[in-house]
């Protein structure tokens, strides 16, 4: 069982990588990204809410969120769990390692994937292409990136000074695989 924390700013690979070491290991991939996606599917009226937050390039409530993972988390507490945009913000910091506590869980691992603002805006524009997300445009992407620039960051130099025996950077200018094998020799997973 391994718990494991993946940062980066928008566009980073930090979902493809959750992704990846998820399927092969068997570790579930709490996206709070996808699960918020799935709300939106919804359609109900926090579904209708969390979609007009998204499209403008904003990040959810602290609430929403902390609710969101802290009940995905009880639920695969046996199996480990990979959190994928979460923490965000310094508050959600705070009430995972509160929840983490109350829960005798701990986490093992603090993949960090590293990427400048240009290579970022590429790659966002080309998922966009391909997926066709509705949060991938330029003035999202710029909103976003101050979002994390303000918020996440902080949060990820936090860990990195107070967690620096499982804190781990990556250059995220690597391809993806050369990422993922990173990734596991971190991992120690053969």
């Amino acid at each position: 069982m391994k718990n494991i924390i993946f940062f980066g700013p928008p566009g980073a690979g930090k979902g493809t990588q959750a992704k990846i070491i998820s399927y092969k290991y068997n570790i579930p991939h709490l996206s709070t990204g996808d699960i918020l996606r799935s709300k939106i599917e919804e359609k109900d009226q926090l579904g209708l809410q969390v979609k007009q937050i998204i499209a403008s390039g904003k990040l959810v409530s602290d609430d929403i969120l902390n609710s969101i993972v802290s009940e995905r988390l009880k639920n695969e507490k046996k199996n480990g769990f990979i959190l994928d945009g979460y923490p965000r913000s310094s508050e959600q910091a705070q009430f995972l390692n509160n929840f983490l506590t109350k829960n005798s869980l701990k986490i093992d691992y603090i993949i960090n994937i590293e990427l400048n603002f240009e290579t970022l805006k590429k790659r966002i524009i080309k998922r966009s292409e391909e997926e066709g997300r509705e949060d991938d445009n330029i003035s999202v992407i710029q909103t976003r990136y101050s979002e994390y620039m303000n918020t996440t960051k902080q949060v990820t130099e936090y860990y990195s000074e107070n967690k620096k025996e499982i804190f781990h950077q990556i250059n995220g200018q690597l391809e993806i695989d050369e990422i993922t094998d990173k990734i596991e020799k971190i991992l120690k997973i053969q």
